[in-house]
């Protein structure tokens, strides 16, 4: 509830303005939210393509954090299977919520929100290392500070996913990069 970043801000905002149309037009909503993604086809600048490209072409990469962070990697043929899955499950009102009582998992309004991640976070410098290892060649690292608004540690808790749809992403990293 309170984003240290502005990425994050926007992701807040934009569920809690969901949930507005949820509760006030009874839309059945359902919120996903996809802890690092990597794998085939991904976005250009996120970690794999673009250390991949580095490494191949010869050139450091940057190192935030002295690789210590920790990231939930989650390979996106995980991320597919929790989509497919959850895709045709309905939310439902709970008419026993209540602001005092309630939990922030549920809702008076048809309306849920899902993690979609690995819930093992990974150390960058393990990733890295995975990396290394699937392309055969060791990276050069420019090692640097934390960045501001950088969090140390994301951590996705999958129950409630797991609950409702029998699924949890397991894909590791050593196999993801691959």
């Amino acid at each position: 509830d309170h984003p240290v970043s502005l990425y994050a801000a926007t992701k807040k905002a934009n569920e809690l303005m969901a949930h507005t149309y949820s509760h006030l037009y009874g839309i059945p909503t359902t919120g996903l939210r996809f802890f690092t993604v990597y794998g085939p086809w991904g976005r250009p600048d996120m970690a794999l393509f673009k250390f991949t490209k580095a490494m191949l072409e010869g050139k450091s990469i940057d190192v935030y954090n002295y690789g210590k962070m920790k990231r939930d990697f989650t390979y996106i043929d995980d991320i597919v299977e929790a989509v497919v899955r959850v895709q045709d499950v309905i939310p439902q009102a709970n008419a026993d919520w209540t602001v005092e009582s309630g939990s922030p998992a549920t809702s008076s309004a048809p309306y849920r929100v899902y993690n979609i991640g690995n819930s093992s976070p990974v150390e960058l410098m393990d990733y890295i290392t995975a990396l290394e290892e699937a392309l055969g060649m060791e990276a050069k690292k420019n090692m640097m500070p934390i960045q501001p608004g950088d969090v140390l540690d994301t951590s996705a808790d999958t129950q409630p996913l797991y609950d409702l749809v029998g699924f949890k992403p397991q894909t590791s990293v050593k196999e993801g990069v691959k």
